[in-house]
């Protein structure tokens, strides 16, 4: 069983944006299954955002691979609009809801602060955490008390932690599109053991805020997740941002 977690989340790492992906692998089963009935949504407080619905991209509409795709002006405009946004933003938290490639919902909290560190806390009953301190990204298991260690180098997410990007330059942009309420760019990742993969960026056409993202691993599974409630002036506490070596299993290899 071990060695089938392990190899899932490797699997996972590859793909775009690794703590979302990871987590899917991490707690979704083998086979998809049916998604278990809806709740009523709980209440929401005074200055508080409901749970956003996140939406879902048709892989019918997913454009083909193309290493060398030309964008005209205006394309080139928005991918310039997302990546300066991406660059912008040195701290942000909120919470976040994830739907993985069978239906399931989860949610919980981030924090993340340039450059380079991250954590996403999922609610109960899910026992995950995902966290980069700089170098490294661990997806810790609270039940099993096991972390599974990452070079932060080799993940995507140093692309959304960095602090200057430059979409054209440093990713493979494979689409771009906007309409009256998103402006989203596809970005591509090729590996020559894992297969390729895909990042949707969407932002909200009329603030540029990051609305949501989509993960495409190299099985051709999505797992979307949807921020709201997102704070981008608070200052954050260093230490939630540490990684714990010495209270955890060996990592699996």
């Amino acid at each position: 069983m071990l060695r089938r977690r392990a190899g899932a989340i490797t699997q996972a790492t590859a793909g775009a944006m690794v703590l979302v992906t990871v987590a899917a692998a991490a707690t979704s089963p083998a086979t998809a299954a049916p998604p278990p009935r809806s709740l009523a949504p709980p209440p929401v407080a005074a200055g508080q955002q409901a749970v956003p619905t996140p939406v879902i991209p048709d892989p019918r509409k997913r454009q083909p691979s193309n290493l060398f795709a030309s964008f005209d002006a205006s394309q080139r405009a928005l991918i310039a609009r997302v990546g300066k946004y991406l660059s912008a933003v040195q701290t942000m938290m909120g919470n976040f809801v994830q739907v993985g490639p069978d239906g399931r919902r989860t949610t919980g909290d981030f924090y993340m602060q340039k450059p380079g560190k991250i954590r996403f806390e999922y609610d109960d009953p899910t026992p995950i955490a995902i966290i980069a301190d700089g170098t490294s990204v661990v997806v810790r298991d609270r039940k099993l008390a096991t972390q599974d260690v990452y070079p932060l180098s080799q993940t995507p997410l140093r692309f959304l932690l960095s602090n200057n990007i430059d979409l054209l330059r440093d990713t493979n942009v494979v689409s771009v599109s906007a309409d009256d309420l998103y402006v989203s760019v596809t970005i591509e990742e090729k590996h020559a053991l894992a297969g390729t993969s895909r990042l949707m960026l969407m932002l909200d056409a009329k603030d540029n805020q990051l609305k949501q993202w989509t993960v495409t691993d190299q099985q051709g599974y999505d797992t979307t997740v949807a921020v709201y409630n997102v704070d981008t002036s608070q200052k954050l506490d260093p230490a939630i941002f540490k990684i714990d070596y010495t209270n955890y299993a060996v990592p699996l290899q």
